[in-house]
């Protein structure tokens, strides 16, 4: 959603770097630029003023004028007071002290409220809550059905006494599923109220009885992120008619210009609590105001990678894989390389875990243009081998990989090159746990790989081979009447410093002072 503004204000930035002094000249220009980047984003007007505003006065300060760097410095300003229009700080739900926690939903009709109690139900799930969906909905033709479906692949409980459609009065549902979830004990009741396709006084008057009724711990407003200005205005008349403590962002994956986003806190004054991503269930998470400014300049969300990861990963088969890779190369097989794209594919769309990598925005093309499809290629051509081809794929030759190419249902280019990609997988993987570091990276001493122990001797023995004399005649001199042998020089030419700590033999006066072994 925000790949244009993203880009703009990348733009905006290049022509920074390499300054070493900014003028107010170039001040004006940057701030011109991302005036212009925010307004074709479809950012409100007021809060674009006020965002100009602050990032000038701060830019035209000390704070820039000073800095070693002064367009890393912008950029910094420029990222804090993005966070500050985004909301600032995560605003988390309101937990009741006694249960259940009432969490209600209001928005507009085909903002995506329905699906989204599903997303927020599984997602508290997840959280270790036992969530409770309430079909308050009862206008729209098979919003009662929708619900329960949503429900039912979510894996959460729902309350729907009225088969809707017009029929049943929504207030007493609400009221009704409290006192079922105190006697069910579900400790979280997620109502799910009617929408309109407008703003009309009768759906205020219903959702504001409701709230009356229900005395909800967070109202949450769900508002498409794709309608633009529209979006800010519907805020405002909920905020004005019935009230809201925290807005949700559905649709947040859409190819509108995300201006709604940027606007709806600072304009409201409420934050922005959830964000929905995409239309499965699992593509929702809580909304993190610094992360979605880091996502915006292009600095990614490694944070939120990390989360998912841990969510996804389990550490007894991490700890599993490492002890493999610690005993050698061979130990990694094509079954375990097989769990680890699956265990990567269960965290998601490969191109959003991309867009989440810092520096991913200049690739942004090829990664729209990645084909999800090519894991579950992967995945076939390996389950079309043998389990003595997967221990040890060195024996795969021409007849083999044609019958696993006929088994998969690809050619026989893409069995090879599999294959070649797992050994070079294989390869980096041990380098890494071995304690070689990443391809072209020092290793750690006495760790192995490059810079490890093991080179270190080869180095000893390649030295021992040869004694080089010294070109200075005094030392030569000196080497000679020492019968050639010149005393090993340690760090800083300290004589005897390279030797065993042991034999090394402290002066009287620090051995007096030191314990006794």
């Amino acid at each position: 959603m925000f790949d244009t503004l993203s880009d703009r204000l990348a733009a905006t930035f290049k022509n920074l770097r390499g300054k070493g002094r900014l003028s107010e000249a170039d001040i004006d220009a940057t701030a011109r630029e991302i005036r212009i980047a925010l307004l074709e984003a479809d950012v409100a007007l007021p809060v674009v003023r006020a965002f100009i505003k602050q990032v000038k006065e701060r830019a035209q300060g000390t704070e820039v004028s000073k800095a070693l760097n002064p367009a890393q410095q912008v950029i910094k300003i420029v990222n804090e007071e993005l966070v500050g229009i985004l909301g600032g700080e995560t605003r988390r739900l309101r937990f009741a002290k006694n249960p259940p926690t009432v969490v209600m939903l209001a928005g507009l009709q085909g903002a995506g409220k329905t699906t989204l109690a599903g997303k927020l139900g599984r997602w508290l799930k997840g959280q270790g809550h036992t969530p409770l969906l309430v079909a308050c909905d009862l206008q729209r033709p098979n919003a009662v059905n929708q619900l329960s479906v949503v429900a039912e692949r979510a894996g959460v409980a729902v309350f729907a006494p009225e088969p809707g459609n017009g029929v049943g009065d929504p207030v007493k549902v609400a009221e009704d599923s409290i006192v079922y979830a105190r006697d069910k004990q579900y400790d979280v009741v997620i109502v799910d109220t009617a929408g309109r396709l407008g703003i009309d006084e009768e759906m205020m008057r219903q959702a504001a009885d409701i709230r009356d009724a229900v005395r909800p711990d967070d109202v949450l407003f769900v508002v498409d992120a794709m309608i633009g200005q529209d979006a800010v205005r519907t805020a405002e008349a909920f905020r004005d008619g019935v009230g809201f403590d925290g807005v949700v962002l559905s649709k947040l994956d859409g190819d509108a210009r995300g201006g709604a986003a940027l606007s709806i806190a600072q304009v409201t004054g409420r934050q922005i609590m959830f964000a929905s991503n995409g239309e499965k269930l699992d593509e929702f998470d809580a909304f993190h105001p610094d992360r979605m400014a880091s996502r915006i300049l292009g600095m990614g969300d490694v944070l939120s990678l990390i989360e998912q990861a841990e969510r996804t990963f389990s550490q007894q088969e991490a700890e599993k894989l490492a002890g493999k890779l610690a005993k050698g190369p061979k130990e990694f097989t094509l079954d375990d390389f097989l769990s680890q794209m699956e265990q990567v594919r269960k965290m998601g769309s490969i191109s959003k875990l991309l867009g989440m990598m810092p520096g991913m925005g200049q690739m942004r093309e090829q990664i729209n243009n990645l084909d999800e499809r090519e894991v579950d290629r992967a995945a076939a051509i390996i389950k079309s081998m043998t389990p003595g081809e997967r221990t040890d794929p060195k024996i795969i030759n021409g007849s083999r990989r044609a019958r696993i190419a006929r088994g998969s249902g690809v050619e026989v280019s893409a069995v090879k090159g599999l294959v070649e990609r797992f050994f070079e997988a294989r390869k980096m993987m041990s380098k890494m746990a071995q304690g070689g570091g990443m391809p072209g990276m020092p290793g750690i001493p006495g760790m192995g790989g490059p810079g490890g122990g093991k080179r270190k001797g080869k180095q000893q023995q390649k030295k021992a081979k040869g004694r080089r004399r010294s070109g200075n005649p005094m030392k030569r001199q000196a080497e000679e009447q020492g019968g050639g042998r010149q005393e090993d020089a340690g760090t800083f030419g300290i004589p005897g410093a390279g030797q065993d700590a042991g034999d090394f033999e402290l002066p009287k006066e620090f051995r007096d002072i030191l314990p006794p072994k």
